[in-house]
């Protein structure tokens, strides 16, 4: 990979992350189309993945430091009490408990996982099927706001009807967590099945999105510790794939800032869309070899 296809990579990867549209499946998809000549296959491939992705969980910490502050303390605190009594050490737990089921299903199936980033077509055809997933749980959304007789109300007041993240239970944070989980599909996205899992258990757009971001540090760190080092010893120039992570990092920012408050009021809608018209013309580029 040159230097600057490591650092449009950075900057595709920081800016597709955090949007419901799949920075994986970008990744995966984008050098087939432009007839790059390195492989998706190459072992040091994945690790560049994951070390860019540590660029957005350095982006996402600054965001939330504070709440990252409060929320380690009050994980501390209610472990040692052995009881939670207050909102932020619930929203502690309810993350610890939509973290485990990515983990998990990241230690046994790694090798498996690894070998969906050497298909683009995979990648396309899981793209079109994260666009229907956005679109369904909108249309999921739209009922629960009928049950709940929204109309004649704006799109703001509606929101202000639905929970907080740590309102949410634990069986709902962990059905969140096993959504994250379908993200190690290249093509489905983290942020929006996660947001889309969000809005299933009761959330507000906004705060479904921020739970999404929240949810997506610890997991991003954990697969940086076991993919990054292995960049050292693979003969990459790590300083120009660093660079990249930090290119990643800033991108990634400015995304969740704009997210934030396009979901005060948006929906899932044009990003699965979006999804479902690029996995089609990508699969279509790609059989024509265009």
């Amino acid at each position: 990979m040159s230097f600057w296809q490591a650092l449009f990579m950075g900057l595709l990867q920081g800016a597709t992350e955090l949007f419901p549209v799949s920075s994986l499946g970008h990744a995966v998809l984008v050098p087939s189309l432009l007839h790059w000549s390195f492989k998706q296959s190459d072992r040091s491939f994945v690790p560049f993945l994951v070390l860019l992705h540590l660029g957005t969980a350095g982006a996402l910490l600054v965001l939330y430091r504070r709440q990252w502050v409060d929320i380690v303390i009050g994980f501390v605190r209610a472990a040692i009490r052995g009881s939670i009594s207050t909102p932020t050490e619930r929203l502690s737990m309810l993350l610890m408990v939509g973290t485990l089921p990515a983990a998990v299903l990241g230690v046994f199936l790694e090798n498996r996982i690894k070998s969906l980033f050497a298909s683009p077509y995979e990648a396309a055809g899981f793209l079109v099927l994260n666009g229907l997933l956005m679109l369904g749980f909108e249309v999921m959304r739209r009922r629960a706001e009928r049950k709940a007789v929204l109309q004649g109300t704006s799109r703001e007041e509606q929101e202000e009807r639905f929970a907080d993240a740590a309102q949410i239970s634990f069986r709902a944070a962990a059905i969140v967590g096993a959504c994250q989980a379908l993200a190690f599909l290249p093509g489905i996205s983290r942020s929006g099945v996660t947001i889309g899992g969000g809005l299933l258990a009761g959330l507000r757009h906004e705060e479904a999105a921020r739970f999404s971001f929240l949810l997506a540090t610890p997991v991003i760190l954990g697969a940086g510790l076991v993919e990054v080092p292995l960049l050292f010893s693979s003969g990459v120039p790590v300083s120009e794939y660093l660079l990249s992570a930090v290119l990643a990092g800033v991108a990634a920012y400015v995304s969740a800032r704009f997210l934030l408050r396009y979901f005060r009021s948006g929906r899932l809608d044009p990003y699965g869309w979006y999804c479902i018209a690029a996995g089609l013309v990508s699969l279509a580029l790609l059989t024509l070899n265009l």
